[in-house]
């Protein structure tokens, strides 16, 4: 038998991450069922990854993603992927359609372009949850879990109650603006988090949201599930699961929630 070499001969998927970080590889290929292949390309500006014109009538891709669609269409990507949910957040309502425009200009034709929000958007929709529990990297800013909050009301998604992960010691002594420079984003373990979702899940939301593709979260959707007896959307689950969609993929990934399975 020749052994697995992870070849994409069902689909082969571009996605595009944060430079300094290692959480979206990882989940992605974690979840990703055989057959599939991920391929990164890395953007080091901020968000919005791409900023709005004046007139708010379009959206100007920087350098990092033009090269980084250029890649994909020379790979014959089946889909790209903006993963990065603070860019839809602070982008706020109409940019990801305006991004996922810009994309397609720059792709193969029949490749699709999405973003992270988009995706969350749809995932909740597939799972009926209107009303999550939105939780968020312990380093977001207040300020950015206020454009998520807004940004899922401008598509009529209510948040039942909005919260940051509170790390463990001793990053509870840093700040939440100093969480990233310090390191936490590539020293992340799971069991607080699973205690603070499932402890805080209020009983009025219909699921529980966890944004940000840079949260480590994939192992726990599972358990979060069992413990709230509710649907777990999270950032990379959700962007993988519409980019199989996208890509005529309909292997059933077991393990990462009811999300994958359906």
């Amino acid at each position: 038998m020749t052994p697995a070499d992870n070849w994409g001969h069902a689909a082969r998927i571009g996605i595009f991450v944060v430079a300094r970080e290692v959480v979206p590889e990882a989940e992605w290929w974690a979840m990703r069922p055989a057959g599939v292949s991920v391929h990164a390309a890395r953007v080091a500006v901020g968000a919005p990854w791409a900023p709005w014109r004046a007139d708010r009538q379009g959206v100007d891709l920087p350098d990092d993603l033009a090269r980084g669609l250029a890649a994909f269409r020379d790979i014959q990507a089946s889909v790209a992927v903006l993963a990065h949910s603070s860019s839809s957040f602070v982008g706020g309502a109409g940019w990801d359609e305006a991004v996922v425009a810009a994309m397609a200009t720059h792709l193969a034709p029949g490749t699709v372009a999405t973003t992270n929000g988009l995706d969350l958007r749809l995932a909740m929709a597939h799972l009926g949850i209107a009303r999550p529990f939105l939780v968020m990297p312990a380093w977001m800013p207040d300020r950015t879990i206020a454009d998520a909050v807004a940004y899922l009301a401008a598509y009529g998604l209510e948040v039942a109650s909005a919260a940051r992960h509170v790390p463990p010691p001793p990053w509870q002594a840093i700040s939440p603006q100093n969480l990233y420079a310090e390191g936490m984003a590539i020293a992340q373990e799971t069991q607080t988090l699973l205690d603070q979702v499932c402890r805080s899940c209020p009983p009025d939301a219909d699921g529980v949201l966890l944004a940000g593709t840079g949260l480590r979260c994939s192992g726990i959707i599972e358990a979060i599930e069992q413990a709230v007896g509710r649907p777990v959307v999270a950032a990379n689950q959700a962007s993988l699961w519409r980019a199989l969609r996208a890509s005529g993929v309909a292997t059933p990934v077991e393990g990462y929630g009811r999300l994958l399975r359906s």
